[in-house]
C-alpha cells in the first residue's frame, strides 16, 4: 500500500468526522444531554453481559478513577447499573438499564443534519462517486474485522 493513500484517508477522515460528528447526545425521553465520551462509555457496555469498570477504564485509555467519576454520572441519570461481583467483591460490574440500551440505540457518531449538509454541497456525480468511495472503505473494513486480523496487522503482521 502506498503511504500517499493511507495519509490521504489519515488526512481526510478526521476532516469528516470534526465537520459531522456529535458533540452531545440528547435524551429524547427526559431531554437530558450526555456528552459524546458519556455517550461513547454507553457504546462499550451491554445490558446482558457486564463489563468490570477496570476492564472498561483500561479499554478506553484512562484511570479507573476517572471512569468511575463517568460511570457516578451515567449512574445518576438512570442509564447505567453498578454491582460488586459475586465472585470477586472488589470487582465492579457495569451494566446498561433500558434507558442506557434507549441511548445505545438512538446514538450515532455522526449527525444526520450535518452529513446531509455536507453532501449537499457535492453535485450528483460528485456525491455518488465519494458515497461509492465510501462503500468501498466500509466493505474493506468489515472484510478485515471478520478476519480476525486486526491484533495481527497491529503488531506489524502483514495486512
Amino acid at each position: 500500500m502506498s503511504p500517499p493513500e493511507v495519509e490521504t484517508v489519515l488526512r481526510c477522515y478526521p476532516q469528516i468526522y470534526f465537520a459531522c460528528h456529535r458533540r452531545h447526545i440528547r435524551d429524547q425521553q427526559t431531554e437530558a444531554v450526555l456528552s459524546a465520551h458519556q455517550a461513547s462509555v454507553l457504546d462499550h457496555l451491554d445490558d446482558v453481559d457486564s463489563t468490570s469498570l477496570f476492564a472498561l477504564a483500561r479499554h478506553m485509555g484512562v484511570t479507573a478513577s476517572t471512569m468511575s467519576l463517568t460511570v457516578d454520572r451515567l449512574e445518576r441519570g438512570g442509564y447505567v447499573t453498578r454491582e460488586r461481583n459475586i465472585a470477586d467483591k472488589r470487582r465492579v460490574d457495569l451494566r446498561l438499564t433500558p434507558s442506557g440500551v434507549r441511548i445505545k440505540r438512538q446514538q450515532k457518531v455522526l449527525e444526520p443534519d450535518l452529513v446531509a449538509a455536507m453532501l449537499g454541497r457535492l453535485d450528483e456525480p460528485r456525491r455518488r462517486q465519494a458515497l461509492d468511495g465510501l462503500e468501498l472503505l466500509a466493505e474493506a473494513a468489515r472484510e478485515m474485522v471478520a478476519s480476525g486480523d486486526l491484533n495481527r496487522i497491529l503488531k506489524g503482521g502483514a495486512a
